[in-house]
């Protein structure tokens, strides 16, 4: 795609003609989590299928949503719904958000996702914050780009989640008594669940948790040069010897579960991190 270069700029152009907004912050928010929308001092909003070049997004529970506005004093551009490879989407269009989110201004970016369980010391609606993770999607971001105006092609990945943003995460979270894990999130396509080997094979690997998503996103973020934090929720557990059958109706229960909580961690976090 040698023309992503020139898409980026057309949807940066469309979105600050729009709505004026310089985001400092970028947010992703992910299944069942979007109530950190309804903590956004919302300015503007603009439906995806209004903004060139963005996807759409198929996923019946997003609501499909750009938000621009603020949190305490930080201004926020944040995804209300994001974009999966299980879709059909290529990954230039799952994390085209991401390079707009930077081409405005934004310099960290905070993604959230829902998960599946793998380390037997979780449990159902815990949130994970992501130290590290494994690409198992099969595909890059970067493949078949190679133009310096999008950054370095060949990426260094040593610190993917900025531990800066992980210690502040772990701060709060002691302070306001909520339970944060640590842990490796793995990415695979979907949008099928595990087998039961599949999951011991994850975990053998060294993956926490794992899902369909936010793999993309973050590393095109750390090649635009942003700061980055990853949240997953897990929404169902695993365990290859104790699996049990589970439904996306248990999923969003499970997130609805650990909602407020994820929201009071993003909140305090984004009012407090040094831009």
């Amino acid at each position: 795609m040698d023309d992503l270069p020139e898409r980026v700029e057309e949807t940066r152009r469309f979105l600050h003609d729009a709505t004026g907004f310089e985001p400092q912050i970028g947010v992703i928010l992910g299944t069942g989590l979007g109530g950190l929308a309804k903590q956004i001092d919302v300015e503007h909003e603009i439906s995806y299928e209004e903004i060139p070049n963005f996807a759409v997004s198929t996923v019946e529970f997003h609501a499909g949503k750009l938000l621009f506005g603020y949190v305490g004093d930080r201004r926020v551009m944040a995804m209300h719904g994001r974009f999966h490879y299980y879709e059909g989407y290529t990954m230039h269009q799952i994390t085209l958000p991401v390079r707009v989110m930077r081409a405005l201004g934004a310099s960290v970016l905070v993604a959230s996702n829902a998960s599946g369980g793998l380390n037997p010391r979780f449990r159902t609606s815990d949130i994970m914050i992501m130290v590290d993770h494994i690409n198992l999607l099969g595909d890059n971001p970067l493949i078949g780009l190679s133009d310096s105006r999008l950054g370095p092609r060949f990426l260094d990945m040593s610190h993917v989640y900025d531990r800066e943003l992980i210690a502040l995460a772990e701060r709060i979270a002691l302070e306001e008594g909520i339970r944060l894990q640590q842990g490796v999130y793995v990415a695979v396509p979907g949008p099928n669940l595990e087998t039961a080997a599949e999951y011991r094979f994850l975990r053998i690997i060294g993956a926490d948790v794992v899902g369909m998503s936010t793999i993309p996103e973050a590393i095109v973020a750390v090649q635009s040069g942003m700061r980055v934090m990853g949240f997953s929720v897990v929404t169902d557990m695993g365990l290859p010897d104790a699996l049990e059958p589970t439904s996306i109706e248990t999923v969003l229960e499970a997130a609805r579960r650990a909602e407020p909580g994820l929201t009071t961690l993003m909140v305090r976090i984004i009012e407090s991190m040094v831009i």
